[in-house]
């Protein structure tokens, strides 16, 4: 086309002409500012001064010259939606002055001001960057002098300093590229020196600037890499993808382009390590002189006026590479404050290392002081007695790609205006630029090399253009020609010439005007492009912009799957060449409509093919509307005059006349109809074609091509008018091919268009290629050629791969839809399969295909982030309860009522439990007055009433904290609400109140202080893990009022426990220790540990350390730390080291179980819980390793613990803190053996730790009760119960739940001597204490008890309660017998609460009715022997009982039992300030044991909780097989390491079976998102809250009941068909296979009316009744008959019966004649055409070529048949119909 494009140059109509006119300019006017700017404009100029140091003077002179008229610029660019969806606006950026304005609009859409944005000095450039790798952020930077904005959609903004003056910002995909100004005045100084970078890298507006680094060849092939410092290059254009820079070489005028990449680590340093290969390597300072020249520089003042410091140490270390969030980004706080105080007001600056190093701009040169003195020593003295500045990492790099070739005759600024990447039509890639002073624009070509590791660019070709812009929607490029013209390029050959403006092409103003319109172009379709045509002087007289659309290159569906395809099987100049043809004649001025589109793309193609179009008649008549094509020739547009034959024979044959014909008018008028005489040239000759056209020899590849793309539309039902016509196209070019089979194949298919014609041309073979066509190229037109099935381990069956694999590809259910039945039916079975039995870990979009919401939600829930779960709004109740309209709320409202009102439906437990838990309200004192006792006397005796009910009162938050654990998601704008501690009371009947502080009685001092730290704790303890909190919400919440502060530290202590606290400021945590206050060190010191479990923190070990004086170097100054805060701070320890075996800490603990008294009065007060809380330290630290302590041996641990436990001679202190115990306590006398009563509960609890589930036989024996009387005296029977507690946690796997098994721990001395618990006296006794017998007896059946309870904790276990339960009751009974006494009151009430522990622990999170029965009764025992840590005991049961509201349950693991070890300890405060034995904050530490456990299904159409069936698989244990038991949820599980799997059971919902073999992740991640679990009803059912019995689930008979409006105009069989049908789809629930129902029933009918014209459908039901009898299928059938039919049984075997019938009488009556001269080879007669078509096609009936083949001729009988047919694959009953024919006499069918 380009050769004789001079003679005659198409024309293109350019549609939709518009006046442009930028958006922001209208906003601008109407924006607020513009009035304040125009007169701060003309301020006068010592104002400004200040703002903007001396640059804003000169700023503000020139901006008053040049305001009358705007300075304005802008850049469209396609929108892109956040989504990632194609979208159909453009965004402009407009700059005027000192306001930018971004809007979005189309021309569908009005368009609208998303942002605009003003700053205090002209605004130089503004730029859209889409974010860098690492985060994805779309930002706008905004350039002014001195620092550079950056708006980001999220809204996060940064100002950063620029330490140059930026000639130019260039976004890229990395981040910002900026080139520093090159100023005049920047003469090399006297010294030779290093020239200083010119273009530096900016990641991330908080980043550092950092110079580029180029990398250059060597001569020997080393290379060097050095800093691009050659101010002589510009950047004239860069791209993010591909990430390449083009630059100009001003001297050499030269256009460069390199790769832009990361820095590799090896350049780093090499560029490091030799600065001065910069720019001269002999230089006389030895340090890297660019540094110095930036100290000598920073020592003047900086353009600011402020010495920098450099900051960039602290900065890289709180750099994090994930997102830009500010917290990890920005310095840490001392680096804050050094910043405020080197703020300048000049430039915003904000956290800049790199600032002081390049204050070399231009305005460095201020009047206000001298300029630096730029002489040798003064540089070189800096550089010695300066400490060095830590070098500059450079981040990017540029790699050098290509250079243009050195033009014979150089011209000076030849630098490219304008430079852009264009595609062509075939994909090919150029990057353009266009040299306006030459008015040429340079296409080079490039293309990946084959590794896609660099590019590899081609020769340059020139095209004259004044301008030119690529339009990307058609790959095309427009240029505008020196002349005026407008032409189309595709890549580099002349497509087009363009009419853009019809009005003004003849005008003369187009061709002389020196400046060419602004055109923006616009391309309609999908990609939308503006582009501009830059003529920068826009002070034209009209100042007219224009803005025309570009037509696209196809918009039928049809003719662009064609192009496509012929695009890819063609060389790519043809293609080129062809696709400018097409466009061409598509879009001539006048164009055609979408209908003709097809019509006029065929003949374009034959046309180009060597056809002649006129001459073959059905393309002669195709329909153009009108609109003749330009490709056609030029006589047939000019209308003549004088008429031929030929235009009444067209008339004659037209549709028009056709359809007249056969009017009933034509009839009645009895009009004869005319005989249309033959066209001339149909049968007489046939045409030849021209060989010398664009395509005739690639007419073969055409052809493949095309008929591959007919294959892929008969997959699409939607396309069925598309093969109509493509068919035709089809036949015509195998005819002329002589291509038999596949004129077979289109006959076969389409019988009734086949027909039609008949005209051959002659294709001469010799000229054709024929398959010469290389195979890879079809990979390009079908993406779904080929499917390979991955063969994981996971996946079982056929059905689960195809489902599986279709999700890959990106298949569904749309897709699935447009697909034809007999096709479809396969892959709905294959779904249909995997929705009865799916896994449930298949991914979202498996989910959606298989139609199970259910599933797919699940896992949608699962792709979010932990904290984002939407879990909240499931479970979470609006409800306002009972509780909240009274007065106070009690601290338990959020709880979530509708999942407990389904656990616990057939009572009201948990309002009993509230009842209980509650300490927000007045206790009710009823005290009865004595007639004898005065007022005064009453009102004591009330008050010391309230006295013992406020002991209870101050034990209950620590069980309401248990009940609420994690149920609340706190608002982060609102304090956390503590419910407070009410210690007053109520006396009836007057309902007065009573109050301890009356003076009347004497009450404890700091009573409450411990109870409101337990209040604060349960308070925080309502927070669940997954709310988004954060440092500054948690100090929001610190009280104003002192007297909270106890609150206040146990709400610290709670957020450690579920693991908010690591997200405290260090700064905040240092500040809370250094008040002092006791409470809070404890609470945070508890907090932090526990958040820290396990991790041996450094940061946290020293906070730790200052608190122990063990851990500080004995020369260290005495530190006054609360010995609570000390017991604290080691348990600390344990939790921070736990598990890890850590020597030093080992060795500490160990020797501080047994510190001795100091001599000065120092650790004399409740040492025994310090030496406790040393032994649980060093348990958790060696927790479990048993005999494996590795590199311990030599602290013989084992043996020492023995000796704390047992007594004897005390070691010698060995260590560095020896000095200090040298002289013994003045207080306490010890002499030199331990004090067993101090060391003997940590020592015994550290060996059960130490050796927990490892059944060490030797260790369990030394911990046996004694069994002699005299040694049984030496043990205090409290320590028989830790003794038998750590004796059974050592031998874990011989615990067995039967009272024979406890009783079996009781020595045989007690059992022989026991008294009976019911007995009224008791035996004497000399030689026996029985009192002694008796507690030993107690103590030592509540530890195997208590052991029990650690053993099945969190389990249910039945056993194991009612053996509980058992001794339980025991017990009761006990304390009410008159031998209780021997035992005592105190030691029965202990026994009595540790059991109640013990049945809470198995128990946990039950709610069980008799523990709760228990634990009620104990609540109301409040007189005599019930203090404090009895009540704390027993509703701690009753927290356990309903731990998180019963969503959580304990664990067993090594971990939660060394946890429960400490909340549980067996000896329980005295009272409320009592701390003695055991700190009362590690009471809390049960949280660390507790683990989600409750699975709740929710019905995932009503998103509301619901009872489902599930069943329960154990794996088998030593003690028993697998096993099944089926549970009705919601319920809690057991611990997952034990189970096998679950599975939601019908038949109500759909099953779902979730396998826990695989790994418990997925049920994990289920469970800790509030353990959702969401089900689907199948249709038909009621949920078990309506119908419990399932009697009312039979489906209603509505389909059958038929109206009977409807009998009267349809044939009853067909409805009664249907209605059995659509009963069927809804039950089986595949309502989606009923159009398949229809489809085939349709089918047949039409068969049986033989109307069947396309045989389509036929192909469809063979397929159907193949699979249905396949062997895979039947086999599934025979395996589970009541499965699987996914098809009503009956409707098939009718349907092939009827087919069968409708073919053999066809066959009977005449239809065999047609079949025989088919077979033999000659033409049937035209009727039954399309009925042989379909016995062809249903039977398999090989074509008569085939039959040739294979030699039939001389079968003699049916057998000899049988054998030659078998080759062919022809089926038996195809042949039993086909014999006769063959052999030519029926007889021989007798074999």
């Amino acid at each position: 086309m380009s050769d004789h494009c001079d003679e005659r140059a198409t024309m293109i109509a350019a549609g939709d002409l518009q006046e442009f006119a930028p958006r922001g300019r209208e906003q601008c006017r109407r924006h607020p500012s513009a009035l304040s700017l125009q007169l701060r404009r003309l301020q006068p100029a010592p104002e400004l001064c200040s703002s903007d140091g001396a640059a804003g003077l000169v700023g503000s002179l020139r901006e008053v010259s040049i305001h009358d008229r705007h300075r304005e610029s802008w850049q469209l660019r396609k929108g892109i939606s956040d989504v990632g969806d194609e979208v159909d606006y453009d965004e402009e950026l407009y700059v005027a002055s000192n306001v930018v304005i971004w809007s979005k609009g189309s021309r569908s859409q009005a368009s609208a001001v998303y942002k605009a944005f003003t700053v205090d000095s002209p605004v130089l450039q503004a730029r859209k960057l889409s974010g860098s790798e690492e985060i994805v952020e779309k930002c706008i930077c905004i350039l002014q002098n001195s620092c550079i904005n950056v708006h980001s959609m999220e809204g996060k903004d940064y100002i950063a300093a620029l330490p140059f003056q930026v000639a130019n910002v260039w976004p890229t995909k990395y981040g910002l590229l900026f080139e520093r100004s090159s100023s005049s005045h920047e003469v090399p100084p006297s010294p030779p020196r290093e020239p200083l970078p010119t273009m530096f890298s900016m990641l991330h507006p908080l980043d550092e600037i950092t110079p580029l680094v180029w990398k250059s060849g060597g001569v020997f092939g080393s290379s060097r890499v050095q800093y691009v410092a050659d101010h002589t290059l510009r950047i004239v254009f860069l791209s993010a993808e591909p990430s390449i820079v083009m630059t100009y070489d001003t001297v050499q005028s030269l256009h460069t382009v390199w790769a832009l990449r990361r820095v590799k680590p090896e350049e780093q340093s090499l560029v490091l390590k030799f600065p001065e290969q910069v720019g001269t390597p002999q230089h006389m300072a030895t340090s890297s002189s660019l540094t110095a020249h930036l100290r000598s520089l920073s020592k003047g003042d900086s353009p600011g006026g402020s010495p920098f410091q450099n900051y960039s140490s602290i900065h890289s270390q709180s750099r994090s590479s994930s997102s830009p969030n500010l917290q990890s980004r920005s310095p840490t706080i001392s680096n804050m404050a050094a910043l405020s105080r080197s703020h300048s007001p000049a430039l915003g600056v904000h956290s800049f290392s790199g600032v002081q190093r390049f204050n070399f701009s231009s305005s460095a040169q201020s009047p206000r002081r001298p300029s630096v003195p730029h002489s040798p020593n003064s540089v070189s003295n800096d550089s010695f007695l300066v400490p060095e500045t830590e070098p500059i990492v450079p981040e990017l790099c540029i790699d050098h790609l290509w250079t243009e070739t050195v033009p014979s005759l150089r011209e000076k600024n030849s630098q490219a205006s304008k430079v852009f990447i264009s595609t062509d039509l075939c994909g090919q890639k150029f990057l353009c630029f266009l040299v306006e002073s030459q008015l040429r624009l340079r296409c080079v070509k490039f293309q990946e090399s084959n590794d896609k590791s660099q590019l590899i660019f081609g020769s340059v070709t020139n095209i004259p253009a004044k301008d030119a812009a690529p339009v990307e929607g058609i790959d095309t490029l427009l240029v505008l020609e020196g002349s005026g013209n407008l032409v189309l390029y595709s890549g580099v050959v002349r497509s087009v010439l363009l009419s853009p403006v019809p009005e003004l092409r003849d005008s003369s103003k187009l061709h002389d005007s020196p400046y060419v319109e602004d055109c923006t172009f616009q391309q309609l379709g999908t990609f939308i492009q503006a582009l501009r045509d830059p003529v920068h002087n826009r002070e034209l007289s009209n100042n007219a912009m224009v803005r025309i659309s570009i037509p696209e290159i196809a918009t039928s569906e049809l003719v662009k799957r064609c192009l496509q395809g012929v695009k890819a099987i063609l060389p790519k100049e043809t293609a080129v060449q062809m696709l400018v043809k097409w466009y061409n004649a598509y879009n001539a001025p006048g164009g055609p409509s979408y209908h003709s589109e097809w019509n006029l793309f065929v003949t374009c193609l034959m046309n180009m093919m060597g056809y002649n179009t006129e001459r073959l008649c059905w393309t002669r008549n195709l329909d153009f509307e009108g609109s003749l094509s330009p490709v056609i020739a030029p006589k047939k547009a000019r209308p003549s005059e004088t008429g031929s034959d030929e235009d009444w024979e067209y008339l004659l044959s037209s549709d028009y006349h056709r359809n007249f014909e056969s009017h009933p008018i034509a009839k009645a008028l009895r009009l004869d109809p005319l005989e249309v005489s033959a066209p001339k040239d149909d049968f007489s000759q046939s045409l030849s074609l021209d060989s010398s056209t664009l395509l005739f020899s690639h007419i073969p590849a055409i052809f493949f091509v095309l008929h591959l793309i007919y294959e892929e539309l008969k997959l699409n039902s939607l396309m069925g008018e598309g093969l109509r016509s493509l068919v035709v196209l089809l036949v015509q070019l195998a005819r002329d091919l002589k291509l038999e089979a596949y004129m077979d194949y289109y006959y076969r298919d389409y019988p009734a268009l086949v027909k039609t014609s008949r005209q051959t041309c002659i294709i001469d073979q010799g000229e054709v290629e024929f398959g010469k066509h290389k195979k890879d190229n079809w990979e390009h037109v079908f993406p779904l050629g080929r499917c390979s099935f991955k063969p994981s381990a996971s996946v079982s069956s056929l059905a689960e791969k195809l489902v599986l694999w279709m999700t890959s590809i990106g298949f569904t259910l749309r897709d699935l839809e447009s697909l034809p039945f007999g096709v479809a039916l396969p892959i709905r079975d294959a779904i249909y399969q995997c929705r009865e039995q799916p896994a449930s870990d298949w991914p979202e979009a498996v989910c959606l295909l298989i139609g199970r919401q259910d599933l797919s939600k699940q896992a949608w829930e699962g792709s979010l982030q932990k904290g984002k779960s939407s879990m909240g709004t499931v479970l979470s109740s609006d409800i306002p309860s009972a509780a909240e309209s009274e007065e106070d709320e009690d601290g338990m409202n959020d709880m979530n009522e509708e999942v407990m009102s389904l656990i616990w439906s057939e009572d009201l437990r948990v309002q009993e439990v509230r009842r209980l838990l509650q300490s927000a309200r007045p206790v009710r004192v009823n005290v009865v007055q004595m007639p004898e006792a005065s007022d005064h006397e009453y009102i004591e005796e009330k008050e010391n009433r309230l006295l013992q009910l406020c002991q209870r009162t101050m034990a209950l938050p620590v069980g309401r904290g248990m009940f609420t654990l994690f149920s609340y998601h706190p608002v982060p704008t609102e304090q956390l609400p503590i419910p407070k501690l009410n210690l007053t009371g109520r006396a009836p009947p007057r309902n007065t109140t009573v109050d301890l502080n009356s003076g009347n009685i004497d009450v404890p001092p700091n009573m409450a202080c411990w109870a409101s730290f337990h209040n604060g704790v349960a308070a925080g303890l309502k927070i669940a893990p997954a709310s988004q909190i954060d440092s500054a919400w948690i100090v929001y919440n610190k009280p104003k009022m002192a007297e909270l502060a106890n609150e206040y530290a146990g709400f610290l202590m709670a957020l450690g426990l579920n693991g908010h606290l690591t997200k405290l400021a260090t700064l905040n945590i240092h500040d809370y220790l250094t008040k002092g206050h006791e409470m809070t060190s404890i609470g945070l010191l508890l907090g932090v540990s526990a958040a820290k479990l396990g991790t041996m923190d450094m940061a946290i070990t020293r906070l730790l350390s200052i608190h122990i004086p063990a851990l500080l170097p004995p020369t260290s100054t005495e530190l006054d730390v609360p010995h609570n805060v000390q017991v604290a701070a080691v348990v600390g320890i344990g939790l921070v080291y736990q598990g890890t075996a850590h020597r030093h800490t080992a060795e500490v603990l160990l020797a501080e179980i047994g510190r001795p008294p100091g001599p000065e009065m120092e650790y004399c007060t409740d040492r025994e819980s310090y030496s406790l809380a040393s032994g649980l330290a060093l348990g958790m630290v060696c927790l479990g390793h048993g005999s494996n302590l590795i590199g311990m041996s030599d602290l013989n641990v084992p043996e020492q613990l023995y000796q704390y436990m047992v007594g004897g001679h005390r070691r010698f202190q060995a260590g560095m803190h020896r000095e200090k115990h040298k002289s013994p306590s003045y207080q306490i006398k010890e002499g030199d053996t331990i004090n067993v009563d101090v060391t003997c509960p940590g020592a015994t609890l550290a060996l059960a730790m130490i050796y927990l589930k490892t059944n060490n036989r030797s260790i369990a024996d030394w911990l046996k009760a004694p069994d002699t009387m005299y040694l049984l005296d030496f043990v205090k029977p409290e320590f028989l119960l830790l003794r038998t507690l750590a004796r059974c946690l050592i031998l874990w796997d011989d615990i067995l739940p039967n009272s024979k098994w406890v009783n079996s721990n009781v020595p045989q001395i007690i059992r022989e001597n026991i008294i009976s618990l019911h007995a009224t006296e008791l035996p004497s006794s000399e030689d026996l204490s029985l009192e002694t017998l008796a507690q030993a007896h107690v103590y030592i059946i509540a530890g195997a008890c208590l052991s029990l309870g650690f053993r099945f904790a969190g389990s249910e276990n039945l056993a194991a309660f009612q053996c509980l339960y058992k001794y339980a009751t025991d017990f009761l009974k006990c304390l009410s017998a008159p031998t209780a006494s021997v035992t005592g009151h105190y030691n029965l009430e202990t026994c009595l609460s540790v059991l109640l522990l013990a049945l809470a622990m198995v128990m946990a999170g039950s709610g069980n009715l008799k523990v709760l029965q228990l634990c009620r009764f104990m609540h109301k025992k409040t007189g005599g022997e019930m203090n404090y840590g009895f009540h704390l005991a027993h509703h701690m049961a009753l927290g356990l009982l309903f731990l998180g509201g019963g969503r959580y349950s304990l664990s067993t693991s090594n971990s939660s039992i060394a946890a429960l070890l400490c909340a549980l300890y067996p000896h329980f405060p005295v009272h409320s300030t009592d701390n003695r034995y055991h700190l009362q904050a590690l009471r809390h530490l049960y949280v660390l044991a507790a683990e989600p456990r409750l699975l709740t299904p929710v019905d995932v159409d009503s998103n509301t909780p619901c009872y489902a069936l599930i069943e329960v698989t154990y794996k088998g244990t030593q003690w028993y097989g697998e096993a099944t038991e089926e549970l009705m949820a919601p319920t809690l599980l057991p611990e997952l390491h034990l189970l096998k799997q679950i599975r939601v059971k019908g038949p109500r919902y759909w099953e779902l079976l979730i396998d826990l073999s695989k790994g418990t992740a997925h049920l994990q991640s289920i469970l800790s998102k509030g353990g959702i679990l969401y089900v689907k009803l199948r249709a038909g059912q009621l949920s078990y809250k309506e119908d419990p019995m399932g009697w009312r689930s039979l489906l209603a008979q509505t389909v059958t009941h038929r109206s009977s409006e409807a009998r009267a105009f349809k044939k009853q069989e067909i409805l009664d068909l249907f209605s059995s049908i659509l009963y069927e789809c809804v039950t089986q629930e595949n309502p989606e296979m009923l159009p398949t129902y229809i489809a085939i029933d349709q089918a047949v009918r039409r068969l049986e009316r033989r109307e069947m014209s396309e045989t389509f459908e036929l192909w469809q039901m063979k397929l159907v009744l193949e699979f249905f009898s396949s062997r895979s299928h039947q086999e599934r059938m025979s395996r589970n008959p009541t499965r699987g039919l996914f098809m009503n049984s009956e409707f098939l075997p009718v349907m092939k019966c009827t087919i069968d019938n409708t073919l053999d009488q066809w066959l009977q009556a005449g239809g065999d004649v047609s079949l025989h001269s088919y077979l033999s080879g000659q033409a049937p007669e035209e009727s039954q055409l399309s009925m042989l078509a379909c016995f062809l096609i249903y039977h398999s009936v090989p074509t008569p070529g085939q039959l040739a083949a294979g030699g039939l001729e001389g079968s003699r009988n049916f057998s000899e048949l049988l054998l030659k047919l078998r080759r062919l694959r022809v089926p038996v009953r195809a042949l039993l119909r086909l014999a006769p024919l063959l052999l030519g006499n029926p007889q021989a069918m007798v074999l």
